[in-house]
């Protein structure tokens, strides 16, 4: 779980995530909050079960970094990352995971534009979106309906060897990108969705857009060397 700044939801995150009927190690990333998330995290640290491990940016690296520190951590089978924000419901990851457990795939993607109930919002942020899960597509060679989703499980030997580098919100073009390019078994299923608003603290703006457009270029013309594509 990445978070910055997000001392209003993470305890109710948290403790979603204890309810899911799943064997979890759950592992927060504090990018360098400065809202008293920290101090919240030190709270709920002592409560038995409820997080495992908290990893600490002494400056505030982005999304992507926090992933990458999260998934160096991780010990499971199967790792996911889930939002502070409570925009996505951990109670949908025990049927995101059965794909993965079924041995169909080697990662699942919930798809926030598959039919599943969803907050009303932004158009321009559904077309920028859908534009952006196109171009990705086109260089993939995938029929994703939503990269950018936050929730992509991945079976965790396949993600620990990929050569992620992202530092910011690039992270989920990246990440489809080296799956694609390691030959990944991709599922994808509807998930709901309950979007923020700006004043409810949402963060990604029309720069990050501009942005992903330059790495779904990047990351899908030049691939790092080495074996890690090998299954």
């Amino acid at each position: 779980m990445p978070a910055y700044n997000e001392a209003t939801t993470i305890e109710a995150a948290l403790r979603q995530l204890k309810q899911v009927p799943l064997r979890l190690e759950v592992i927060v990333v504090d990018d360098a909050s400065s809202d008293g998330t920290g101090a919240i995290l030190d709270r709920l640290a002592c409560e038995d079960g409820l997080l495992q491990h908290v990893i600490r940016h002494a400056t505030n690296r982005g999304k992507g970094a926090a992933l990458r520190s999260g998934i160096a951590a991780a010990t499971g089978q199967v790792i996911v990352a889930q939002d502070a924000d409570l925009e996505y419901d951990p109670a949908e990851l025990p049927a995101l995971l059965r794909p993965i457990r079924d041995g169909k795939a080697d990662a699942v993607f919930g798809s926030r534009f598959q039919g599943g109930p969803h907050r009303v919002l932004f158009f321009w942020h559904a077309v920028g979106n859908n534009f952006l899960t196109l171009v990705s597509n086109m260089f993939t060679n995938l029929n994703l309906t939503d990269m950018e989703t936050c929730y992509k499980l991945v079976r965790a030997d396949l993600l620990k060897r990929l050569p992620l580098t992202a530092e910011r919100f690039g992270i989920e073009v990246e990440l489809t990108a080296r799956l694609a390019q390691a030959g990944a078994r991709i599922w994808e299923l509807p998930i709901t969705y309950s979007g923020r608003t700006y004043a409810e603290g949402k963060k990604i703006t029309w720069r990050d857009g501009v942005a992903a457009l330059f790495h779904v270029v990047r990351y899908n013309l030049l691939p790092p060397r080495g074996a890690w594509r090998s299954r």
